[in-house]
């Protein structure tokens, strides 16, 4: 049977990703593709690796995006630093914590935990206490948990790592793009994220900056990886002066990323973060105007995933058909022990806007017969007006 070009339907994303894409950034994949080696195409490669240090807030050389999504990201993480033996401490409270838990326990690693509840972060003095006791080599957290909506601040976490001689690993899918995450700042070792969040671009790609220290780790591995594809000394040879052939990288997706970090750069990262807390802010104040409450405390809330509490008697699935069906807006729910209990709302990226904000805020007001969620968020917009980019 024949079949007709695909034509997909309007939606206006506002999960946990992916999140909308720029049409400059869908102009840009439309460019016609060079071979993975043409020096033109190394220059790309260039100006991602420089884009990248900028919003990563880094000056890592070994600063690059590898082929896969976000968990890539975090395989290449696991497998070129974490062997047989190797004793890991993970700062557990969602979803994401417990994946990384699952790869390293695969690699044979020691791995120890210190547990919190889902949406909950831990304190400076927590995470000093844990390292102490524990004595890693590696420290894993989750700078912005997808699962959760939470924001686990780093420089304390790093600090108490790096004086035992541990590396860190930060989790950044939800923040990067979105947020501060200043690596240099907070002493991150290695820091991964995704293309698909904040930055707005589409999925496939995943975002790694390595510290000096960690590069000295990963070359001093004696002990071959045990993933090729994402062996992170093979991948350097290509992205490196040497260009030597690894696999063949998903050409477009590249030009996605550069162009939506090219974006990211003429928004300015202040403006950038500015619009995002803005529109987390008139969500929030939406959401308690009509008398629902946010899971994670205010102080730890992160701006760009939203997990705001689902009323008694209310399904999450058929709100979310309801918002799908009748405004194409997409959402999520919670899963795991939030399941049922919240919905998850991303403004990352194109997706973080003053009309979607209110559009979403009008359509659950409608759905749970409250009012004055839009009221309350355009007092907000009043209030802290703001100048630059878009709202």
């Amino acid at each position: 049977m024949p079949f007709d070009f695909y034509q997909p339907p309007h939606r206006i994303l506002m999960g946990p990703g992916p999140s909308m894409v720029d049409p400059r950034v869908y102009q840009a994949m439309a460019a016609p593709l060079v071979g993975h080696t043409d020096p033109d195409f190394f220059g790309v490669l260039e100006d991602t690796s420089e884009l990248l240090r900028y919003v990563f807030g880094t000056r890592n050389k070994f600063t690059i995006a590898i082929s896969g999504t976000g968990t890539a990201g975090m395989e290449a993480a696991v497998v070129n630093f974490v062997e047989a033996g190797t004793k890991v401490a993970v700062f557990a409270n969602g979803y994401f914590s417990d994946r990384f838990t699952d790869m390293c326990a695969r690699q044979g690693a020691n791995v120890v935990r210190s547990e919190k509840p889902w949406g909950s972060v831990y304190s400076d003095e927590e995470a000093r206490a844990f390292i102490e006791c524990e004595k890693p080599q590696i420290v894993m957290f989750v700078h912005a948990e997808t699962s959760t909506g939470a924001y686990q601040p780093a420089a304390a976490i790093c600090a108490a790592a790096h004086e035992c001689g541990a590396l860190t690993i930060a989790d950044c899918v939800t923040s990067l793009g979105g947020m501060p995450v200043e690596v240099d700042a907070n002493g991150i070792d290695i820091a991964y994220s995704g293309t698909q969040k904040c930055l707005g671009a589409p999925p496939g790609l995943a975002p790694l900056t390595l510290s000096g220290k960690a590069v000295e780790r990963l070359r001093s591995r004696e002990s071959a990886c045990v993933s090729w594809y994402v062996d992170l000394k093979l991948i350097d040879e290509y992205w490196g002066n040497s260009h030597r052939y690894h696999h063949t990288t998903p050409i477009t997706m590249f030009y996605a990323l550069r162009e939506a970090l090219r974006l990211c750069h003429q928004e300015t990262k202040e403006a950038r973060f500015a619009r995002h807390r803005l529109n987390h802010l008139a969500f929030v104040a939406g959401i308690e105007a009509m008398g629902l409450e946010m899971l994670v405390a205010r102080e730890d809330r992160l701006w760009t995933l939203q997990t705001p509490r689902l009323p008694d008697g209310c399904n999450d699935g058929e709100l979310r058909r309801y918002l799908l069906t009748e405004f194409g807006i997409e959402v999520l729910g919670g899963f795991g022990p939030l399941a049922g209990k919240v919905l998850r709302v991303g403004l990352m990226g194109a997706s973080s806007r003053r009309q979607y904000v209110l559009l979403l805020l009008g359509a659950l007001g409608t759905y749970l017969g409250e009012r004055g969620g839009v009221a309350a968020a355009e007092t907000v917009y009043e209030r802290k007006a703001w100048r630059g980019g878009f709202l």
